[in-house]
């Protein structure tokens, strides 16, 4: 799919695509790729003169792969953007940029929110965007507010974990479920830092190159500033879930515990039965008991009472509890 967008009165707005012949009628300063056909690539390399890269070079994680000028003065950048769906884990899609003829090209294989977000908020702001290196910041700039509100969605599902599990019955069922939701936003949260680096090298390439403006230098730098306040939140989020995680495993050794413990106390009550059935039941000629009436009756006694007599000790050092 081409997505080519136009700048009309102040507001980016999209312009219908179906043919070659209307991308070459349009005068865009942004042309958008979700998951180019070859035809759809080939349309762009003959309107605009451009080279699309390949989906290996796309993921080449490569510092000079990722950011550099091609020997046509073209400026090439790799962005990674988080992608949370509902339906399954997050994923991070890299973003490859092209900045050509003062257009930006970028080419992806998913249809990202924070595009969708800039797209909606560039026709609602008129003024916002002047140029395409405009729409570029707007996108890194978005990109820290969605990452930013993905780690107070996180956040909250460590609150409404920590409940669970600083519940009074925390149960095994109940420590699995705690487990597999920590594990989920530990991973979530390790993908939001690790795009909050990519997406500060990309901005410090823009700066170092002198390609941007006054007015876009400061909104580089302060895109910079929200990623650093984001490294701390995510900071403070790997604590709380390591925290988390060390209750959980805890409380699983407790409920262990509790299962020896019985085992334990059961061993020790049954020993001194154990040990009058023994010696009464040795094989010896002479036992003061054995012609004597009452003799049956007395070991059962025995028995029953040296049993009970340990659970009631047990129970009032309370280590039954």
């Amino acid at each position: 799919m081409i997505n080519v967008f136009v700048l009309q009165n102040g507001r980016l707005n999209q312009v219908p695509i179906d043919s070659r012949a209307d991308l070459e009628n349009a005068e865009p300063v942004w042309v958008d790729l979700t998951d180019p056909t070859d035809d759809e690539r080939a349309w762009v390399k003959a309107t605009y003169n451009v080279t699309l890269p390949g989906e290996d070079e796309v993921k080449d994680i490569e510092a000079s792969a990722r950011y550099y000028e091609a020997e046509n003065g073209d400026l090439h950048l790799r962005t990674d953007f988080l992608l949370e769906e509902d339906d399954g884990p997050s994923r991070v899609i890299t973003v490859a940029f092209i900045l050509a003829r003062k257009i930006l090209f970028s080419m992806h294989t998913d249809d990202l929110p924070v595009f969708r977000l800039v797209r909606m908020r560039a026709r609602s702001r008129p003024g916002s965007i002047a140029d395409y290196m405009d729409v570029l910041l707007d996108l890194y700039a978005t990109d820290a507010e969605y990452s930013a509100d993905v780690l107070e969605g996180i956040y909250q599902n460590l609150e409404e974990v920590s409940t669970r599990v600083l519940q009074k019955e925390f149960t095994d069922a109940h420590a699995a479920e705690a487990l597999n939701a920590i594990a989920h936003e530990e991973d979530l949260n390790g993908r939001i830092r690790r795009n909050m680096m990519d997406t500060r090298r990309a901005v410090s390439f823009l700066m170092r190159g002198r390609l941007l403006n006054s007015e876009q230098f400061e909104e580089a730098r302060q895109i910079l500033r929200d990623i650093e306040s984001l490294d701390g939140h995510t900071s403070f989020l790997f604590d709380k879930i390591n925290f988390l995680m060390d209750a959980t495993v805890g409380f699983i050794n407790i409920n262990q515990n509790k299962i020896i413990k019985i085992f334990s106390v059961a061993s020790v009550a049954f020993l001194p039965p154990t040990l009058i059935a023994s010696v009464y039941g040795m094989n010896f000629k002479f036992l003061p008991e054995l012609e004597w009436t009452f003799g049956y009756p007395w070991a059962w006694g025995l028995m029953i009472t040296s049993a009970i007599a340990p659970f009631l000790y047990f129970r009032h050092r309370g280590w039954l509890k």
